[in-house]
């Protein structure tokens, strides 16, 4: 019998639940009374709980969905004062009995049906299931403790893993293998076993031999069963503490919870905190008897909004009106940018961008079922020190939904999802990763240029499709990951050089510099008066620092722009005006015809490609323009707006860089064969030279530094010498 059941099957001497004295007694029968009454009230309250005149919510919901039945605990609050309490104090005891209410009450509303002999007959109705809500805030996983044994508690988190569907008996059938007499007792709901008694209640006949201790054998065919699923659940990422590991905590699903949530959705959970004995965990030693594991009997579960974290997105009526208000003004857009990011001196742009990414465009489903993403991918290219990583930070505690990760620390099967192996059952299952858990918000991923190239091609699917497909292990699924991307690279030499073409600088494929609607190259110019403006902001920001953050009013700001933030994108979906849609389309036609004209003249493609993903680009920008006015067109302003953006981002890096096919006049390319002669006697084939001591020897002859410098690249570029150590060598090849 050991492993028939998931919870050990116990064995007791004495029949169930006997109390011995009689005070005892007199409270058992104090709580049938209060029960049966209780029980009344229950149906009482599904019959007659009225929403207003004459709307019985539960009595219709019933009739249409006779299967289960959610009941808000702020109605029962309302209807009767005493409910609520009862079943949240001891949720195991009153729940079958609210469960028993409703079958009753179904019952009753079914009209009778004609029987096998002929006459009217009650209907049979099977269990119903309770499932409850409320709008209480969720405790955190960390607080639940001892106190809350067996009490109905409210969490939220991620769910992590979810195990296949088993069966769970609720009623085991024995049969005694002496006297072959059958017998059905109650299996505990949850994780729980069964009590087998220890002896059989058989009379033995003269002549008959008794039945000995122990004589049950259970029959699993005649058992009753229901579907039971254990899932894992994961605190949100933006509850865990700093520096500690999220926990997770053991969930056990019964009937028609079953496979209703994947892996990586997250749920707001009312649940019955209980605990089990584990079967083969490291607790079961023979000392630690009495120590049990806890997990959540869940007696109802909902999906939160995309947009918030923490429950349904709910806004009150002054918030919306203030929303409004502001979306009203003239120069919302200039607020908002203001807003992001505030302790960076400049890079207008970049926060503009960074805004619509924050907002992002509206997400499309065509008749056919081919999915338009609506997220916006910005990537930051250029020189250390210029606060790349700080927009990053920012936009990880502003954005609704946000995960940060290191291009260094981070493997595909960590961005996208990995299969583990159950340690309990040996199973497979899948466990989502940073691109999965950050659905419906933003990923940002810092030094992107350093990841492998492996790992990089992992996220491709996710920018473009945004799903993410697997075929590990015998699993074979596709989840969704509708993320917006925000990364930041550094140039192959560590700094932007000027000398080197586009391609050389942006040292990406061009698969994925095609998924990014804007990329920016971020430079550190020396000027004179710029470098003295920004040291003079950024002195003042590290003496003020103190004296704002005794200020409350920063934290407010912040949260108040995630709020507007989330506001926009569940109220507001925009789509293009018809003269937009004329002007997007001429000015996509002239860009593409420049790039064109361009590549024949040089004779070769842009480093970034300008294709219709760039097109899609233009259209989002828009939309995310229009989204910040709470618009629900995006009209001609915006779509020039997002054709500035793209100008000057995309556009700019496209041609950024020198050109090799700069128009060299004749005397220009006589001093440059002249360098590469030069170089080329300097150095022997195989030998290696520092580039600075190179480049000084030849001006010691008399050349200029530029020319020697365009010599080397343009050698470099046919193959005649390679950079090694960080391009601080130069070897000539063979």
């Amino acid at each position: 019998m050991s492993g028939w059941d998931e919870g050990a099957v116990y064995y007791s001497n004495q029949a169930q639940f006997t109390e011995a004295s009689t005070e005892a007694e007199a409270a058992a029968v104090s709580s049938t009374t209060s029960r049966h009454s209780v029980l009344l009230k229950f149906k009482e309250f599904i019959r007659n709980f009225e929403k207003e005149k004459n709307v019985f919510p539960y009595r219709e919901s019933l009739v249409n969905n006779p299967k289960f039945l959610l009941v808000h605990l702020e109605d029962l609050l309302s209807f009767d004062s005493d409910l609520p309490s009862l079943l949240r104090s001891a949720p195991s005891d009153y729940l079958p009995l609210f469960e028993t209410a409703a079958a009753e009450v179904l019952a009753g509303l079914k009209m009778k049906v004609v029987g096998d002999s002929g006459g009217m007959v009650e209907p049979q109705t099977g269990e119903v299931q309770i499932l409850l809500t409320s709008k209480e805030d969720p405790v955190s996983l960390r607080s639940l403790g001892a106190q809350y044994i067996s009490k109905l508690v409210k969490i939220s988190g991620i769910t992590i893993s979810a195990s296949r569907i088993k069966a769970k008996a609720t009623y085991v059938h024995l049969i005694c293998k002496n006297c072959k007499s059958a017998r059905v007792i109650p299996c505990r709901p949850g994780l729980g076993g069964a009590i087998v008694p220890r002896s059989c209640d058989h009379i033995p006949q003269p002549g008959e031999e008794a039945c000995p201790i122990d004589p049950w054998l259970v029959v699993p065919d005649k058992s009753k069963y229901v579907d039971q699923q254990t899932l894992k659940l994961q605190e949100n990422p933006e509850d865990v503490p700093t520096g500690e590991l999220p926990r997770n905590m053991l969930l056990s699903v019964d009937r028609h919870l079953v496979q209703t949530f994947v892996p990586g959705s997250r749920l707001t959970i009312m649940g019955i905190y209980s605990i089990f004995q584990a079967a083969n965990s490291s607790t079961n030693h023979k000392g630690a008897v009495a120590v049990r594991q806890p997990y959540i009997r869940v007696v109802g579960m909902e999906e939160t909004n995309e947009a918030n974290s923490r429950g349904p997105a709910t806004f009150t009526q002054e918030e919306v009106e203030e929303f409004k208000k502001f979306a009203s003004n003239q120069d919302t857009y200039k607020v908002i940018c203001s807003k992001i990011a505030p302790s960076i001196f400049g890079h207008d742009d970049v926060k503009k961008a960074v805004a619509c990414l924050l907002f992002g465009g509206a997400r499309k489903n065509l008749p056919d079922g081919v999915r338009l993403r609506g997220d916006i991918n910005v990537l930051l290219l250029g020189d250390p020190s210029t606060a790349k990583s700080q927009f990053l930070k920012f936009v990880e505690k502003t954005a609704p939904i946000a995960v940060y990760t290191s291009g260094k620390g981070s493997s595909a099967a960590g961005l996208t999802a990995s299969v583990t192996r159950d340690s309990s059952s040996r199973e497979f299952y899948l466990e989502g990763g940073a691109m999965v858990l950050a659905d419906g918000g933003v990923v940002c991923i810092d030094e992107f240029d350093k990841m492998r190239p492996e790992d990089r091609v992992a996220i491709h699917e996710a920018m473009e499709q945004q799903t993410i497909s697997i075929a590990k292990a015998g699993i074979t699924t596709v989840l969704n990951s509708r993320t917006s991307v925000l990364a930041a690279a550094n140039p192959p030499s560590g700094r932007y050089d000027d000398l080197k073409t586009a391609q050389d600088n942006i040292d990406l494929q061009t698969t994925i510099l095609s998924r990014f609607d804007l990329i920016f190259i971020v430079k550190d110019i020396r000027m004179y008066d710029q470098d003295k403006v920004i040291a003079s902001h950024i002195i003042k920001v590290h003496a003020s620092a103190q004296t704002a953050s005794n200020d409350s009013r920063t934290p407010k700001e912040e949260n108040w722009l995630k709020r507007y933030i989330q506001y926009c994108r569940t109220e507001c979906h925009p789509r293009l005006s018809e003269a937009a849609c004329a002007k997007l389309q001429s000015d996509y036609v002239d860009i593409r015809r420049g790039m064109r004209q361009q590549a024949n003249e040089t004779g070769e493609s842009a480093a970034i490609p300008i294709t219709v993903r760039q097109l899609e680009a233009i259209i989002r920008l828009s939309e995310a323009l229009a989204k910040m006015k709470l618009s629900h067109v995006a009209t001609e302003g915006d779509v020039a707006e997002a054709l500035r953006l793209f100008k000057v981002s995309t556009m700019d890096a496209a041609r950024s860089g020198i050109n090799q096919h700069i128009n060299i006049s004749p005397e220009m390319a006589n001093e440059i064969k002249q360098a590469e002669n030069q170089i080329k006697r300097r150095l022997g084939i195989g030998n290696r030279i520092s580039e600075r001591r190179l480049i000084d020897d030849l001006i010691r002859m008399g050349m200029n530094e530029s020319i020697v410098r365009r010599a080397i690249l343009i050698m470099h570029q046919r193959g005649e010498v390679e950079y090694q150590r960080e391009r601080h060598v130069i070897v000539r090849k063979v």
